[in-house]
């Protein structure tokens, strides 16, 4: 068995990329999708919703939070993970759970769904004030997002939903840029892109 000396020091531990970009693009893209069909503006973009919240939206931003629990980033794992796992949940009960619930039953059961991702949203949205202006406005576009969606589902009101639905592509064109700016300035060494960083 060989042992670490002086000479011969222990590897040093990988350096783990920052998996924030990916984290937000995921997020981003399923968002625009499933934005475009709660707006109106494009609605069988609700397929391409589905299958990207099985695999970027869920998959690729749990990974992401997964990798933000390794550079302990308490925030950022909590984030991706719990959005990760909320665009799974999503993708299962639109596709396993709703087609087996009566009309009458649905606008609750999607109501209660998205009732604590409100709440949830709502203190990360707290926290998110000693992160980064680009992640607070994240976080605030979607929470109004969620609470609209969520009125809108329980009471049967299209016209919240399709606020909802404006706000969500808000939400995601500021997910967009917070992803393109941490990759940009990533490569480039340098601020290229401002994130406006707030004090902790």
């Amino acid at each position: 068995m060989s042992q670490t000396t002086a000479d011969h020091p222990a590897p040093a531990a990988p350096l783990i990329a920052d998996p924030a970009p990916l984290g937000l693009a995921g997020f981003a893209m399923t968002t625009m999708a499933l934005s475009l069909w709660n707006a109106n503006i494009y609605p069988a973009a609700v397929n391409s919703a589905l299958a990207l919240a099985l695999a970027y939206g869920g998959g690729a931003q749990l990974l992401a939070g997964m990798w933000e629990f390794k550079r302990g980033n308490t925030f950022a794992a909590t984030a991706f993970s719990s959005y990760g796992a909320f665009w799974i949940a999503f993708w299962f009960l639109a596709s396993h759970i709703l087609p087996s619930v009566s009309a009458a039953d649905a606008p609750s059961v999607v109501g209660t769904f998205l009732v604590g991702w409100c709440l949830f949203t709502f203190y990360m949205t707290i926290a998110a004030l000693r992160v980064s202006g680009a992640v607070l406005v994240v976080f605030v576009l979607l929470t109004i997002a969620f609470v609209l969606l969520t009125i809108g589902n329980y009471r049967s009101n299209m016209g919240f939903v399709h606020w909802g639905g404006y706000v969500g592509l808000a939400t995601a064109a500021a997910a967009w840029y917070a992803s393109f700016a941490g990759v940009t300035n990533s490569t480039f060494g340098k601020t290229v892109l401002p994130t406006w960083p707030l004090a902790r």
